[in-house]
């Protein structure tokens, strides 16, 4: 069973396959996940597995952590890439992260100008007036899109609410004009119910490739299973797949990075 739970507030840095060397940002709480999906494939388990105890940080907790942490790595001459609000759950659901951001903005402009902020999420608060602003802030707003099909979502990102709609995440993921990095996992294997869900074949991609097209990201990132996952069934995506599916991302003019 995957159970990479990362401390609070600040963890890392780490060496990211995508973004770099990052020091990571967990808005949730040290002891647990708390998440508005429960992915299958998600590296810190499923969410009953890791019912949190511990609060989260406050907003102030926050700042002075990210603060110490920035001006060690100063007065050492070392400098992350990218700061990456990720962790254990999803970022954007803590009551401060709009306030959260524009600390982080003004001690990334004090200590490390050249970083870049990242925030990694899976778009369910993304319509959110507050939510909105604050990622039209960060360098890189990189919101999940794993497949436009509901079924598929259900049985492999199985959101927490029952109103989750994924033509309404396609309308708040446009509604960046463009200040979007759209992020999609491919993969193969079984659902817990024993369903195929591999998601590389035309009858998932082509959908999404249109969603794409209406989206209009600056950039897309496919990336497959690089860690444990809590259903043992999952397999990567391979190269060639990956490979292949980045080339019709870039033919349609979209930077496209497939990780492996």
């Amino acid at each position: 069973m995957s159970t990479i739970i990362y401390p609070a507030p600040i963890y890392g840095p780490v060496h990211s396959r995508r973004l770099g060397l990052s020091l990571g940002i967990n808005l949730m709480p040290p002891d647990g996940k708390s998440c508005t999906f429960d992915c299958i494939y998600c590296e810190c388990g499923y969410n009953h597995d890791h019912v949190p105890h511990q609060p989260r940080c406050t907003r102030a907790q926050v700042a002075d952590a990210l603060r110490s942490t920035l001006e060690d790595m100063h007065s050492k001459g070392v400098h992350p890439d990218v700061i990456t609000f990720a962790g254990n759950g999803e970022p954007t659901s803590h009551p401060d992260f709009a306030g959260i951001i524009d600390d982080t903005v003004e001690l990334r402009n004090r200590y490390c100008p050249k970083a870049r902020i990242s925030v990694l999420s899976n778009s369910t608060f993304a319509h959110r007036p507050d939510v909105h602003n604050a990622l039209m802030k960060v360098d890189n707003n990189i919101l999940k899109l794993d497949t436009v099909n509901p079924d598929y979502i259900r049985q492999v990102d199985r959101p927490v609410s029952p109103h989750y709609d994924v033509h309404s995440i396609i309308e708040t993921l446009k509604s960046y004009h463009g200040h979007v990095i759209v992020q999609t996992m491919f993969m193969r294997g079984l659902s817990p119910d024993g369903t195929d869900i591999c998601n590389t074949g035309n009858e998932y991609v082509d959908p999404w490739l249109k969603a794409l097209q209406e989206i209009k990201p600056m950039e897309v990132m496919i990336y497959t299973i690089d860690r444990e996952t809590p259903d043992t069934r999952l397999q990567k995506a391979t190269h060639e797949e990956l490979d292949a599916i980045r080339d019709r991302v870039e033919a349609l003019g979209f930077a496209c990075t497939a990780s492996y």
